[in-house]
């Protein structure tokens, strides 16, 4: 073969060369881009948290109504003001009691002077019938006299005794008419706050008979103890015991967290919704001061911690696959699927027991179109704030 054919010859086989490699370029699989997250160590917990928003509750509140209705004629407070046990909150119109009560009164102090009058001749008549047994021992007097005198003076002890049990009975009526003065009055039964006043001086004010839900005058706060009441899957109430440990948020309190424990398990289960049901739990706080000031009502959410394990080689979460599959970013440039065996986990991080090696990289992008066993990649680095940032070789 000449030289000018042995030429041709290598210029086309370089020109298909070049051909076949640009095909293959255009037509190669193009790497997905993922976001990795490389193993470490630290802390992981076991927890469980309520279902529903939970509620700030005041140890001591108690809704006030008075037993009888009747026109209020006077507001002792008004809401927001800090009251003392006993203290005078509301008084309705009873000028009709108190006056049965001074008549009472009067009564008594009746009775007592006539308790003077029927003693003091049963006791005339008692030395009367002395005299007469003694004069009938010496014969001056007949045994139907001394037997008269004798009859005059046990009369008599009965008028007294008499006198002296219409003297209790005005009492009791005196008593009975305080507790019906008693009926219109409400005193605060331990000190707190007026969270809510309902009715004005001079307006109606009903009583809440049985079953009929009719608004309290008075709504008393004790906001110096506070906890928070938050409902708990039926599922997850056996793992819970009064003394546990809580991690306690508030929507009020954002980005923030205080520690607490369970002081309460509700030994019953509530059906609240169709097909929802629930067991509440109490959580106090182990510093009642560190949220600060806290209103009765804001809504709480209770993250009871079941079990900790410090140092261990963890996995996020959102790494996981069904079946403790993850996907690990291979040095090859290529991602590979691994099944862990596992132990703790949260919504955050999951320990790892066997299956990855400290430093190795996961991809935590899962939901991305293409990320499966065996493709290419190129990792997502993420900028500052966890958004992502320019891809970079894997």
């Amino acid at each position: 073969m000449s030289p000018v054919l042995i030429r041709r010859f290598a210029w086309l086989s370089i020109v298909v060369l070049l051909l076949a490699g640009g095909g293959w370029w255009l037509t190669r699989p193009k790497p997905v881009v993922v976001v990795v997250k490389e193993i470490g160590r630290g802390t992981v917990e076991s927890t469980i948290a309520n279902t529903r928003a939970g509620t700030v509750e005041a140890c001591q509140r108690t809704r006030l109504s008075t037993i009888s209705g009747g026109r209020i004629e006077r507001l002792a407070v008004k809401e927001g003001d800090r009251v003392q046990q006993g203290q005078l909150l509301l008084k309705l119109w009873n000028d009709d009691q108190q006056a049965q009560s001074a008549l009472a009164v009067t009564q008594v102090a009746t009775a007592r002077q006539r308790v003077r009058e029927a003693c003091t001749v049963a006791a005339n008549a008692g030395r009367e019938a002395e005299r007469q047994a003694a004069l009938r021992d010496k014969g001056f007097v007949s045994a139907a006299r001394e037997e008269a005198a004798r009859s005059e003076a046990e009369a008599r002890r009965a008028g007294c005794d008499a006198a002296r049990a219409e003297v209790a009975q005005a009492q009791s009526r005196v008593n009975a008419t305080r507790v019906e003065q008693g009926r219109t009055v409400l005193y605060a039964p331990f000190a707190g706050t007026i969270a809510k006043i309902v009715g004005e001086v001079g307006e109606y004010s009903t009583p809440s008979p049985p079953g009929v839900p009719t608004p309290p005058a008075i709504d008393l706060i004790d906001d110096s103890c506070l906890y928070v009441k938050a409902p708990m899957d039926e599922v997850d109430a056996p793992k819970i015991a009064s003394g546990a440990a809580v991690r306690i948020s508030l929507d009020a309190l954002p980005k923030q967290s205080f520690a607490g424990k369970v002081r309460r398990v509700a030994p019953y289960v509530s059906a609240v919704e169709k097909q929802a049901r629930t067991v509440d739990i109490e959580a106090t706080f182990d510093d009642p001061a560190a949220p600060g000031r806290l209103l009765v009502g804001y809504s709480a959410d209770v993250e009871v911690i079941l079990a900790v394990r410090a140092s261990v080689l963890r996995v996020p979460t959102s790494a996981l696959l069904e079946g403790g599959r993850v996907l690990v970013a291979g040095d090859d440039g290529l991602l590979h699927e691994r099944t862990l065996r596992t132990g703790l986990a949260n919504w955050e991080y999951t320990e790892v027991l066997e299956g990855l090696q400290l430093g190795e990289r996961v991809v935590t992008s899962l939901e991305r179109a293409g990320v499966k066993d065996g493709v290419h990649f190129l990792a997502d680095a993420p900028a500052v704030g966890g958004a992502g940032g320019k891809p970079r070789p894997g």
